[in-house]
């Protein structure tokens, strides 16, 4: 497969209290087209950080992204994010809310509303286009969110803890949508979530982070078959990948408990 992603030496250095604090160092990744790839770690190992240079909206202090062998400069359309919180107009309906993605674009009137309709109805949101996200459970608006982060359809999707706000049953089903989702539209996507669980059901490859600052630990492949069943989370080969995991994190976790606090 063809790499659309590459971090190459990525790092990022942070100023408090003016010392500096490394964030994240020395990542080496690549990322093929249509891969889906979750991120794990112990809190503070710099996840999200380096879901935010991905996404340009962080400058990386050493290193260089590439997309398509192209340097990532700032934020761009050939990226779609999806955050934890829905960040969703209270005052568009779900229709104008995923439209919204398609305002810079050159697409005539009735192309964006054939795309909204299109993706309206990938995520399960048909008969509530007209309906406003206070009138919407937790799962249906971030379905309107990974509709909208779609509808321009973006080369890489970055999602940092989207499904982390839902509980455990509406968690589930958001995950399965995904797939699906996924699936249908082949988007290369890096995934941050604390849920081991979630990491291993949804990538094809899991990468666990070390702390402070954050590197690459290890890069561990999930060779379970798609499309995968929900009750796949109680398999021999899912649980053993699910252990090394935590044993991973858990070395990574005792590490940083035994580090001095940052200054301040």
């Amino acid at each position: 497969m063809t790499d659309r992603l590459v971090l190459d030496g990525v790092g990022k250095t942070f100023v408090v209290d003016r010392a500096p604090v490394v964030a994240v160092e020395g990542v080496n990744l690549s990322v093929a087209e249509n891969e889906f790839v979750s991120i794990v770690g112990s809190s503070g190992c710099g996840k999200s950080t380096l879901l935010n240079i991905v996404g340009g909206l962080e400058e990386a202090t050493h290193g260089q992204v590439r997309i398509d062998g192209v340097p990532v400069t700032g934020p761009g359309r050939d990226r779609g994010f999806v955050f934890q919180g829905y960040s969703l107009f209270e005052w568009k309906t779900v229709a104008g809310n995923i439209r919204f993605a398609l305002e810079k674009t050159r697409l005539s009137r009735a192309e964006k509303a054939e795309r909204v309709a299109h993706f309206v109805n990938a995520v399960g949101l048909r008969g509530f286009e007209n309906a406003h996200p206070g009138q919407l459970s937790g799962g249906m608006r971030q379905r309107v969110a990974i509709a909208r982060a779609l509808v321009y359809r973006p080369q890489i999707l970055l999602m940092d803890e989207p499904f982390g706000a839902l509980d455990a049953q509406t968690r589930g089903m958001m995950q399965e949508l995904l797939l699906r989702v996924w699936e249908d539209h082949k988007v290369t996507v890096l995934f941050v979530t604390h849920d081991v669980d979630e990491a291993i059901f949804l990538a094809d490859r899991v990468v666990v982070l070390a702390s402070r600052p954050g590197r690459i630990k290890r890069d561990i492949p999930v060779p379970l078959s798609r499309p995968r069943p929900y009750d796949i989370v109680a398999e021999p080969d899912f649980v053993a990948i699910k252990r090394d995991i935590l044993a991973d994190i858990r070395e990574e976790t005792l590490k940083t408990m035994a580090t001095p606090p940052l200054p301040g």
